[in-house]
Parts: structure tokens; C-alpha cells; sequence
């Protein structure tokens, strides 16, 4: 075998190596994953510091029962524990419909939920639901319509924000604290809680409108 053929296969197995530990890394020996449909990264979302959306599906392996999940549709004042599929709405996690899920906005005001960007807003999902199920897996797909002003951005700012979103094993915290001190709210925090995070946490910087 000439040299160039013996760099070129070592350049393949190198690539096809790369490619293994990449994937390995990716799934991380989870057994849940999350994609996030909207806000997209980089996006301008909402009017007047409202009106913007978070939408998400979470993929576990197992039975619709192994996910803690039901179908939830709710909102604020009238729209709370109504049918067809009665929730609660409120900040916290979602023990009720969705008892694992794990969502942080770094943008969350500390003058309107007092815990800031640690906050879990997972509770002011409007939509739990289940959108596909298989002999192996359960995918569940959960909504938010942000509805109040000034409490995720500032009106007639633009204010830079970061999703985090994550899966923990049982119940989420109502509120993730900075554990190791870096100033940020994150699955590492989690972990020095005693959490088992059951998914590759999942971020996402936009940018909150506040303009009219």
C-alpha cells in the first residue's frame, strides 16, 4: 500500500472514529431528548415584551407512563383547571401534567417572581400533550404563550434572553439555585441539587421585543 493511500485511510478511520464519539457524546446515554421549535436562535420574538412563544417536544424512551405526563391545557384566571384537560397555571414545576420538565428564561425578572432567572416556569405551559407514541418511545410536545408584561423582558426595551430547558428523573424544583456560584442557572446546578438529569439540556439566546 503506497503512503497516499495509507494517509487516506487513516484519515477515514480518524473520521469515522470522530464521528462515533460525537454521536456518543450526543446522546449521552440519556434517555430523553428535547427539540425546541420556537424561539429559534437569534430570533426578535414577541410585542411589548409579551406575546412571544415557547414550543417544545420531548421524545423519552418508554411508556407513556414511565414519563410522568398528561394532557394539559390551560391558562391564567378562568382558563385554570377548565376542561377539557384541567391544569394548574402557576410559576413552579409542573407537577401535575408535566412533573420532570425543567424551563429557565435568564431574562426572568427577580421584582416578579422573586427567584429571577432561577425560576422553573414549566407550570405556565398552556399546552401538555402527547404526539406520538411507539412500542419503545413517547414523545411529548408542551406550549407557552407568554401573556404578561415586563416579567420575561422589559416593554419598550430589547432585552437579550436565554431558554434553558431540561428534563430532570421525577419532580423538577420550583426553583434551580446557582449551586457552584458562575452566575448562571444551568444542568450542572441540577446536579449539585441532586438531580438526575434524564436529558442533553437544550439553550437558546434570543432576543425578547419589547417594542410596540
Amino acid at each position: 500500500m503506497s503512503i497516499l493511500n495509507k494517509l487516506v485511510c487513516a484519515s477515514a478511520l480518524a473520521l469515522t472514529v470522530g464521528v462515533a464519539v460525537a454521536d456518543n457524546d450526543r446522546h449521552d446515554d440519556r434517555s430523553a431528548n428535547i427539540t425546541v421549535f420556537a424561539p429559534g436562535a437569534g430570533d426578535v420574538a414577541g410585542v411589548s415584551s409579551r406575546g412571544f412563544l415557547v414550543d417544545l417536544a420531548v421524545e423519552f424512551e418508554g411508556d407513556l407512563a414511565s414519563t410522568g405526563a398528561s394532557s394539559e391545557l390551560t391558562g391564567p384566571g378562568p382558563l385554570q383547571n377548565a376542561g377539557p384537560f384541567p391544569g394548574t397555571f402557576s410559576l413552579g414545576a409542573n407537577k401535575d401534567h408535566f412533573p420532570g420538565l425543567v424551563v429557565l428564561l435568564s431574562s426572568t425578572a427577580a421584582s416578579a417572581t422573586n427567584a429571577g432567572p432561577g425560576q422553573n416556569v414549566s407550570n405556565l405551559f398552556n399546552i401538555i400533550s402527547v404526539t406520538n407514541r411507539t412500542p419503545t418511545a413517547t414523545e411529548i410536545w408542551g406550549t407557552w404563550i407568554i401573556g404578561a408584561k415586563n416579567v420575561f423582558g422589559v416593554e419598550g426595551q430589547m432585552t437579550p434572553s436565554r431558554l434553558f430547558v431540561t428534563v430532570v428523573e421525577g419532580l423538577a424544583p420550583d426553583v434551580v439555585l446557582d449551586l457552584n456560584g458562575d452566575g448562571k442557572f444551568n444542568a450542572k446546578d441540577l446536579k449539585l441539587m441532586g438531580y438526575n438529569v434524564i436529558a442533553k439540556s437544550r439553550h437558546v439566546d434570543f432576543i425578547v421585543n419589547g417594542l410596540p
